[in-house]
């Protein structure tokens, strides 16, 4: 897939998740306890699925240079998420407020970006 097409796929893909996010909300704010509740809350799933196979699709059509740089970015990513994410467990369990499931996500999008830069002025 050329960069081109990966972006244009990308954007479409998250602008149905921000669109799905929005009638989520909305659909929460004025529905009660129930199944259709739950679902409601699920529904930003559906269009996250898209991204992540239009992402994986990308990642499949790189080098090999370049996804050993993404496999250490990810590497980087997935420890630092891992120390970080426990670390602030077990002082949950000393007191500090509960955080909610997605800290871990502004956790490890930037950490992957970071490790992914390190790798790749590495290789440069």
């Amino acid at each position: 897939m050329s960069h081109n097409r990966f972006l244009v796929h990308f954007a479409l893909a998250m602008a149905a998740y921000i669109s799905a996010v929005v009638i989520s909300t909305l659909l929460l704010a004025n529905l009660a306890q129930g199944s259709l509740r739950t679902i409601s809350a699920l529904l930003p799933i559906l269009p996250m699925i898209a991204v992540a196979m239009v992402v994986i699709r990308q990642v499949r059509q790189l080098d090999e240079l370049a996804r050993m740089i993404h496999l250490e970015g990810l590497a980087v990513a997935f420890v630092g998420t891992a120390l970080i994410t426990f670390s602030y467990g077990f002082l949950e369990v000393a007191g500090f407020p509960r955080l909610s499931m997605f800290m871990v996500w502004s956790l490890m999008g930037p950490l992957w970006a970071l490790g992914t830069l390190v790798a790749w002025r590495r290789y440069r």
